[in-house]
Protein backbone atom coordinates (compact mmCIF):
# COMPACT_ATOMS: atom_id res chain seq x y z
CA UNK A 1 0.00 0.00 0.00
CA UNK A 2 1.17 3.25 -0.86
CA UNK A 3 2.40 5.60 2.00
CA UNK A 4 1.20 9.32 -0.57
CA UNK A 5 -2.14 10.86 0.15
CA UNK A 6 -2.69 12.98 -3.15
CA UNK A 7 -4.92 16.00 -3.14
CA UNK A 8 -7.19 17.24 -5.99
CA UNK A 9 -5.65 19.84 -8.13
CA UNK A 10 -6.28 23.10 -6.20
CA UNK A 11 -7.11 21.62 -2.85
CA UNK A 12 -3.54 22.26 -1.90
CA UNK A 13 -4.09 25.69 -0.81
CA UNK A 14 -5.33 26.09 3.21
CA UNK A 15 -2.68 22.91 3.58
CA UNK A 16 0.18 25.38 1.73
CA UNK A 17 -0.49 28.05 4.10
CA UNK A 18 -0.32 25.97 7.41
CA UNK A 19 -3.24 24.51 7.75
CA UNK A 20 -2.90 21.22 9.53
CA UNK A 21 -6.33 19.16 8.35
CA UNK A 22 -7.22 16.98 5.45
CA UNK A 23 -11.00 16.53 4.41
CA UNK A 24 -12.14 13.41 2.48
CA UNK A 25 -13.67 15.55 -0.20
CA UNK A 26 -9.88 17.16 -1.36
CA UNK A 27 -8.53 13.37 -1.60
CA UNK A 28 -7.88 12.43 -5.12
CA UNK A 29 -8.98 9.06 -4.39
CA UNK A 30 -8.29 7.53 -7.91
CA UNK A 31 -4.70 7.87 -6.75
CA UNK A 32 -5.18 7.00 -3.33
CA UNK A 33 -8.45 5.71 -2.42
CA UNK A 34 -9.46 5.88 1.68
CA UNK A 35 -10.59 2.45 1.92
CA UNK A 36 -6.73 1.56 1.48
CA UNK A 37 -6.11 3.23 4.77
CA UNK A 38 -6.65 2.46 8.09
CA UNK A 39 -6.84 4.49 11.15
CA UNK A 40 -3.60 6.04 12.26
CA UNK A 41 -1.54 4.88 9.24
CA UNK A 42 1.17 7.41 8.42
CA UNK A 43 1.43 8.95 5.05
CA UNK A 44 3.16 11.74 2.97
CA UNK A 45 0.75 14.22 2.16
CA UNK A 46 1.01 15.58 -1.54
CA UNK A 47 -0.02 18.41 -3.94
CA UNK A 48 -2.09 16.74 -7.08
CA UNK A 49 2.05 17.44 -8.57
CA UNK A 50 3.47 15.38 -6.45
CA UNK A 51 5.37 18.14 -4.28
CA UNK A 52 5.19 17.18 -0.27
CA UNK A 53 3.19 19.48 1.80
CA UNK A 54 3.57 17.02 5.03
CA UNK A 55 3.29 13.97 7.13
CA UNK A 56 0.10 13.12 8.97
CA UNK A 57 -1.94 10.77 10.10
CA UNK A 58 -5.42 8.95 9.09
CA UNK A 59 -8.98 9.16 9.98
CA UNK A 60 -10.15 7.66 6.54
CA UNK A 61 -13.77 7.30 7.57
CA UNK A 62 -13.83 10.54 9.09
CA UNK A 63 -14.58 13.98 7.69
CA UNK A 64 -11.42 15.29 8.66
CA UNK A 65 -9.45 12.05 7.07
CA UNK A 66 -6.04 13.14 7.88
CA UNK A 67 -4.22 15.37 10.23
CA UNK A 68 -1.03 16.68 9.69
CA UNK A 69 1.82 16.21 12.45
CA UNK A 70 5.05 17.45 10.58
CA UNK A 71 4.32 20.55 8.48
CA UNK A 72 6.48 20.39 5.20
CA UNK A 73 8.36 17.22 6.25
CA UNK A 74 8.44 13.85 5.83
CA UNK A 75 8.71 12.95 9.33
CA UNK A 76 7.67 9.04 10.96
CA UNK A 77 5.20 9.61 14.10
CA UNK A 78 7.89 8.20 16.42
CA UNK A 79 8.65 8.51 19.95
CA UNK A 80 11.32 10.91 19.55
CA UNK A 81 9.96 13.63 17.00
CA UNK A 82 7.00 13.54 19.65
CA UNK A 83 9.63 14.11 21.92
CA UNK A 84 10.78 17.24 20.63
CA UNK A 85 6.96 18.45 20.19
CA UNK A 86 6.20 17.44 23.84
CA UNK A 87 9.63 19.46 24.56
CA UNK A 88 8.93 22.74 23.16
CA UNK A 89 5.29 22.44 24.94
CA UNK A 90 6.63 22.37 28.34
CA UNK A 91 9.32 24.69 27.44
CA UNK A 92 6.14 27.57 26.50
CA UNK A 93 4.27 26.63 29.49
CA UNK A 94 7.10 26.67 32.09
CA UNK A 95 8.28 30.23 30.96
CA UNK A 96 4.92 31.62 31.33
CA UNK A 97 2.60 29.51 33.99
CA UNK A 98 5.65 27.77 36.09
CA UNK A 99 4.55 25.51 38.93
CA UNK A 100 3.99 22.19 36.91
CA UNK A 101 -0.10 22.97 37.10
CA UNK A 102 -1.53 23.58 33.38
CA UNK A 103 -2.45 21.94 29.99
CA UNK A 104 0.84 20.33 28.63
CA UNK A 105 -0.70 19.17 24.81
CA UNK A 106 -3.29 21.06 23.06
CA UNK A 107 -3.98 18.66 20.50
CA UNK A 108 -3.63 20.84 16.63
CA UNK A 109 -2.18 23.53 18.69
CA UNK A 110 0.97 21.97 19.59
CA UNK A 111 0.88 19.58 16.23
CA UNK A 112 -0.20 16.67 17.99
CA UNK A 113 -3.87 16.34 16.54
CA UNK A 114 -5.88 14.16 18.61
CA UNK A 115 -4.24 14.55 21.90
CA UNK A 116 -4.25 16.16 25.07
CA UNK A 117 -2.36 16.17 27.87
CA UNK A 118 -3.06 17.89 31.78
CA UNK A 119 -0.34 18.12 34.15
CA UNK A 120 -0.72 18.10 37.13
CA UNK A 121 2.89 18.60 38.83
CA UNK A 122 4.08 14.74 39.29
CA UNK A 123 1.37 13.29 37.16
CA UNK A 124 -0.29 13.41 33.78
CA UNK A 125 -3.72 13.03 32.77
CA UNK A 126 -4.28 12.41 28.54
CA UNK A 127 -7.12 12.56 26.41
CA UNK A 128 -7.19 10.92 22.85
CA UNK A 129 -9.75 11.98 20.54
CA UNK A 130 -9.46 9.77 17.39
CA UNK A 131 -8.72 6.28 16.79
CA UNK A 132 -5.43 7.97 14.53
CA UNK A 133 -3.68 8.92 17.22
CA UNK A 134 -5.02 6.20 19.89
CA UNK A 135 -2.90 3.68 17.42
CA UNK A 136 0.07 5.83 18.32
CA UNK A 137 -0.21 5.48 21.90
CA UNK A 138 3.20 3.62 22.71
CA UNK A 139 5.29 6.38 20.94
CA UNK A 140 3.29 9.53 22.95
CA UNK A 141 3.49 8.12 26.67
CA UNK A 142 7.79 6.54 25.81
CA UNK A 143 8.20 10.88 24.60
CA UNK A 144 6.16 11.80 27.75
CA UNK A 145 8.17 9.74 30.24
CA UNK A 146 11.70 10.72 28.53
CA UNK A 147 10.31 14.30 28.52
CA UNK A 148 9.08 14.63 31.97
CA UNK A 149 9.58 11.59 33.90
CA UNK A 150 6.27 11.67 35.57
CA UNK A 151 5.33 9.30 38.56
CA UNK A 152 2.26 8.11 36.43
CA UNK A 153 0.17 8.76 33.61
CA UNK A 154 -3.76 8.18 33.45
CA UNK A 155 -5.74 7.83 30.02
CA UNK A 156 -9.13 9.28 30.22
CA UNK A 157 -10.43 8.25 26.84
CA UNK A 158 -13.88 8.19 27.54
CA UNK A 159 -14.91 11.33 25.93
CA UNK A 160 -18.47 11.49 24.21
CA UNK A 161 -16.38 12.72 20.68
CA UNK A 162 -14.94 9.47 21.21
CA UNK A 163 -18.32 7.40 21.99
CA UNK A 164 -19.82 9.69 18.48
CA UNK A 165 -17.06 7.76 16.41
CA UNK A 166 -18.13 4.28 17.67
CA UNK A 167 -14.65 4.26 19.87
CA UNK A 168 -14.54 2.46 23.84
CA UNK A 169 -14.23 4.22 26.54
CA UNK A 170 -10.86 3.93 28.10
CA UNK A 171 -10.24 4.92 32.07
CA UNK A 172 -7.00 3.24 33.23
CA UNK A 173 -3.18 3.90 34.17
CA UNK A 174 -0.66 3.41 31.50
CA UNK A 175 2.45 4.45 33.07
CA UNK A 176 3.58 4.07 36.85
CA UNK A 177 0.86 4.86 39.63
CA UNK A 178 -1.98 7.95 39.43
CA UNK A 179 -3.96 8.06 42.68
CA UNK A 180 -7.59 8.87 42.32
CA UNK A 181 -7.99 12.49 43.51
CA UNK A 182 -4.47 14.86 42.37
CA UNK A 183 -3.39 18.17 44.10
CA UNK A 184 -2.93 21.43 41.68
CA UNK A 185 -2.39 25.40 42.78
CA UNK A 186 -3.96 27.71 40.54
CA UNK A 187 -3.82 31.55 41.04
CA UNK A 188 -2.53 30.52 44.04
CA UNK A 189 -5.20 28.52 45.51
CA UNK A 190 -5.34 24.92 46.17
CA UNK A 191 -7.46 22.33 44.79
CA UNK A 192 -7.65 18.68 45.03
CA UNK A 193 -9.02 17.57 41.23
CA UNK A 194 -10.88 13.98 41.10
CA UNK A 195 -8.81 12.79 37.94
CA UNK A 196 -9.91 9.37 37.85
CA UNK A 197 -13.82 10.12 37.78
CA UNK A 198 -14.46 13.59 37.62
CA UNK A 199 -15.32 15.75 34.17
CA UNK A 200 -13.01 15.51 31.42
CA UNK A 201 -9.08 14.85 33.19
CA UNK A 202 -10.83 15.89 36.48
CA UNK A 203 -10.24 19.59 35.91
CA UNK A 204 -10.48 22.69 34.05
CA UNK A 205 -7.21 24.61 33.62
CA UNK A 206 -8.67 26.79 30.39
CA UNK A 207 -10.22 29.52 32.88
CA UNK A 208 -7.47 30.13 34.74
CA UNK A 209 -6.94 33.70 33.79
CA UNK A 210 -10.65 35.02 33.97
CA UNK A 211 -11.05 33.16 37.58
CA UNK A 212 -7.77 35.51 38.35
CA UNK A 213 -9.73 38.39 37.54
CA UNK A 214 -12.06 37.79 40.39
CA UNK A 215 -9.15 39.28 42.63
CA UNK A 216 -10.67 42.50 41.71
CA UNK A 217 -14.32 42.33 41.73
CA UNK A 218 -15.13 39.94 45.46
CA UNK A 219 -13.80 41.23 47.97
CA UNK A 220 -16.50 41.65 50.53
CA UNK A 221 -19.18 40.59 48.19
CA UNK A 222 -22.06 37.51 48.13
CA UNK A 223 -21.08 35.66 45.15
CA UNK A 224 -23.51 33.18 43.28
CA UNK A 225 -21.26 30.20 41.47
CA UNK A 226 -23.84 28.50 38.88
CA UNK A 227 -22.00 24.98 37.25
CA UNK A 228 -19.56 25.09 39.82
CA UNK A 229 -18.07 21.25 39.63
CA UNK A 230 -15.49 21.47 42.11
CA UNK A 231 -15.33 24.70 42.85
CA UNK A 232 -12.95 26.74 40.50
CA UNK A 233 -14.66 29.72 40.44
CA UNK A 234 -16.29 29.64 43.77
CA UNK A 235 -13.17 28.56 45.76
CA UNK A 236 -11.17 31.14 44.53
CA UNK A 237 -13.47 33.82 44.62
CA UNK A 238 -13.70 33.04 48.67
CA UNK A 239 -10.22 33.03 48.66
CA UNK A 240 -9.68 36.03 47.23
CA UNK A 241 -12.21 38.14 49.99
CA UNK A 242 -15.72 37.09 49.28
CA UNK A 243 -18.24 37.67 52.19
CA UNK A 244 -19.47 34.47 51.09
CA UNK A 245 -19.93 31.91 48.33
CA UNK A 246 -22.82 30.00 47.23
CA UNK A 247 -21.99 27.09 44.42
CA UNK A 248 -24.66 25.23 42.87
CA UNK A 249 -24.15 22.20 40.16
CA UNK A 250 -26.33 19.17 40.00
CA UNK A 251 -24.02 16.51 40.85
CA UNK A 252 -23.85 15.58 44.63
CA UNK A 253 -20.00 14.40 43.89
CA UNK A 254 -19.31 17.26 42.52
CA UNK A 255 -20.34 19.89 45.46
CA UNK A 256 -18.46 16.94 47.44
CA UNK A 257 -15.49 18.25 46.19
CA UNK A 258 -16.43 21.69 46.51
CA UNK A 259 -16.20 20.90 50.21
CA UNK A 260 -13.21 19.50 50.78
CA UNK A 261 -11.47 22.35 48.23
CA UNK A 262 -13.06 24.88 50.86
CA UNK A 263 -11.61 22.54 53.72
CA UNK A 264 -8.16 22.56 51.69
CA UNK A 265 -8.26 26.69 52.03
CA UNK A 266 -9.85 27.16 54.95
CA UNK A 267 -12.73 28.87 53.75
CA UNK A 268 -15.19 26.32 55.61
CA UNK A 269 -16.85 29.12 56.91
CA UNK A 270 -17.68 31.37 53.53
CA UNK A 271 -18.50 28.37 51.21
CA UNK A 272 -21.92 26.84 50.63
CA UNK A 273 -23.09 24.18 48.93
CA UNK A 274 -26.88 23.38 46.64
CA UNK A 275 -27.18 20.69 44.66
CA UNK A 276 -30.19 20.62 41.67
CA UNK A 277 -30.66 21.45 38.10
CA UNK A 278 -28.87 25.25 37.68
CA UNK A 279 -32.52 26.57 36.23
CA UNK A 280 -34.60 25.11 38.96
CA UNK A 281 -32.18 26.42 41.66
CA UNK A 282 -32.27 29.96 40.04
CA UNK A 283 -35.95 30.31 40.07
CA UNK A 284 -36.14 28.88 43.58
CA UNK A 285 -33.74 31.42 44.60
CA UNK A 286 -35.25 33.90 42.68
CA UNK A 287 -38.56 33.25 44.35
CA UNK A 288 -37.12 33.34 47.87
CA UNK A 289 -35.84 37.15 47.26
CA UNK A 290 -32.14 36.21 47.32
CA UNK A 291 -29.89 38.56 45.60
CA UNK A 292 -25.99 38.37 44.96
CA UNK A 293 -23.57 40.56 44.37
CA UNK A 294 -21.95 38.58 41.69
CA UNK A 295 -23.03 36.18 39.72
CA UNK A 296 -21.16 33.53 37.55
CA UNK A 297 -22.38 31.26 34.88
CA UNK A 298 -19.91 28.83 33.38
CA UNK A 299 -22.29 26.32 32.09
CA UNK A 300 -21.21 22.98 30.08
CA UNK A 301 -21.06 23.38 26.14
CA UNK A 302 -25.23 23.96 25.03
CA UNK A 303 -23.72 24.05 21.44
CA UNK A 304 -22.11 20.80 20.81
CA UNK A 305 -22.59 20.81 16.55
CA UNK A 306 -23.15 23.58 14.41
CA UNK A 307 -26.82 22.92 13.30
CA UNK A 308 -27.55 23.45 17.32
CA UNK A 309 -26.35 26.93 17.13
CA UNK A 310 -30.09 29.40 17.25
CA UNK A 311 -31.49 27.15 19.95
CA UNK A 312 -27.81 27.30 21.84
CA UNK A 313 -28.04 30.79 21.73
CA UNK A 314 -31.51 30.96 23.03
CA UNK A 315 -30.03 28.28 26.23
CA UNK A 316 -27.03 30.94 26.93
CA UNK A 317 -30.02 33.91 26.79
CA UNK A 318 -32.10 32.00 29.61
CA UNK A 319 -29.70 31.01 31.94
CA UNK A 320 -28.19 34.64 31.78
CA UNK A 321 -31.67 35.90 31.84
CA UNK A 322 -31.93 34.07 35.48
CA UNK A 323 -28.59 34.99 36.58
CA UNK A 324 -29.46 38.74 35.92
CA UNK A 325 -32.89 38.14 38.25
CA UNK A 326 -30.64 37.61 41.13
CA UNK A 327 -27.95 40.03 40.29
CA UNK A 328 -28.41 43.84 42.51
CA UNK A 329 -28.67 46.90 40.67
CA UNK A 330 -24.21 47.41 40.30
CA UNK A 331 -23.75 43.82 40.93
CA UNK A 332 -21.22 41.82 38.01
CA UNK A 333 -22.67 39.09 35.99
CA UNK A 334 -19.52 36.54 34.62
CA UNK A 335 -20.86 35.03 32.24
CA UNK A 336 -18.60 32.00 29.95
CA UNK A 337 -18.97 29.42 27.63
CA UNK A 338 -17.16 26.98 26.12
CA UNK A 339 -18.88 26.18 22.80
CA UNK A 340 -16.71 26.25 19.95
CA UNK A 341 -19.60 26.62 17.32
CA UNK A 342 -20.86 30.33 19.92
CA UNK A 343 -18.84 33.59 18.61
CA UNK A 344 -17.95 36.06 21.03
CA UNK A 345 -20.61 38.15 19.09
CA UNK A 346 -23.43 36.02 19.67
CA UNK A 347 -22.74 35.35 23.18
CA UNK A 348 -22.85 39.29 23.92
CA UNK A 349 -25.94 39.38 21.80
CA UNK A 350 -27.66 36.45 24.18
CA UNK A 351 -26.39 38.36 27.22
CA UNK A 352 -28.04 41.66 25.65
CA UNK A 353 -31.02 39.85 24.77
CA UNK A 354 -30.89 38.47 28.80
CA UNK A 355 -31.00 42.29 29.87
CA UNK A 356 -33.45 43.64 27.70
CA UNK A 357 -35.95 40.43 28.83
CA UNK A 358 -34.70 41.49 32.51
CA UNK A 359 -35.42 45.01 32.03
CA UNK A 360 -32.18 46.14 32.50
CA UNK A 361 -28.93 47.27 31.10
CA UNK A 362 -25.67 45.58 30.85
CA UNK A 363 -22.33 47.18 30.88
CA UNK A 364 -19.53 45.12 29.21
CA UNK A 365 -16.19 45.80 31.50
CA UNK A 366 -14.15 43.27 30.18
CA UNK A 367 -13.73 39.99 28.23
CA UNK A 368 -11.17 37.10 28.68
CA UNK A 369 -10.71 34.05 26.89
CA UNK A 370 -8.33 31.18 27.48
CA UNK A 371 -4.73 30.68 29.21
CA UNK A 372 -1.42 29.93 27.46
CA UNK A 373 -1.66 26.36 28.23
CA UNK A 374 -4.37 26.32 25.67
CA UNK A 375 -2.16 27.98 22.67
CA UNK A 376 -4.95 29.04 19.36
CA UNK A 377 -3.43 27.76 16.07
CA UNK A 378 -4.00 31.21 13.43
CA UNK A 379 -5.39 29.21 11.24
CA UNK A 380 -7.68 26.31 12.97
CA UNK A 381 -10.66 29.04 14.60
CA UNK A 382 -11.77 25.97 16.45
CA UNK A 383 -8.67 25.75 18.27
CA UNK A 384 -10.29 29.02 20.10
CA UNK A 385 -13.50 28.14 21.99
CA UNK A 386 -13.33 29.87 25.18
CA UNK A 387 -14.76 33.03 26.21
CA UNK A 388 -16.30 35.06 29.48
CA UNK A 389 -17.50 38.53 29.47
CA UNK A 390 -17.85 40.51 32.94
CA UNK A 391 -20.35 43.09 33.23
CA UNK A 392 -22.05 45.24 35.51
CA UNK A 393 -26.19 45.29 35.62
CA UNK A 394 -26.24 49.15 35.78
CA UNK A 395 -28.41 51.13 38.28
CA UNK A 396 -30.90 53.03 36.66
CA UNK A 397 -30.16 56.49 36.00
CA UNK A 398 -31.19 59.20 38.11
CA UNK A 399 -33.00 62.01 36.49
Amino acid sequence: MSNDLFLRPGADRRLAAGHLWVFSNEVDVQRSPLQAFAAGDLVQVRRSTGALLGSAYMEPQALICARLYAHGLDQVLSSHWLQALVARALASREALLPGGCYRLIYGDSDSIPGLVVDRFGDYLVMQFHNAGIERHEAAVIDALVKVLQPAGILLRADSRSRREQGLADRVEVVFGEVPEVLSLSENGVEFAAPVLRGQKTGWFYDHRLARARLRDYVPGQRVLDVFSYIGGWGIQAAAFGASGVLCVDSSATALEGVVANASLNHLEGRVEVCQGQAADVLQTLRNEGEQFDVVIIDPPAFIQRRKDIKKGIKAYQRINELGLALLRPGGVLVAASCSMHLSRADLLSALQGAARRSGCELSVLEQSGQGPDHPVHPLIPETEYLKSVFARRLTPAVK
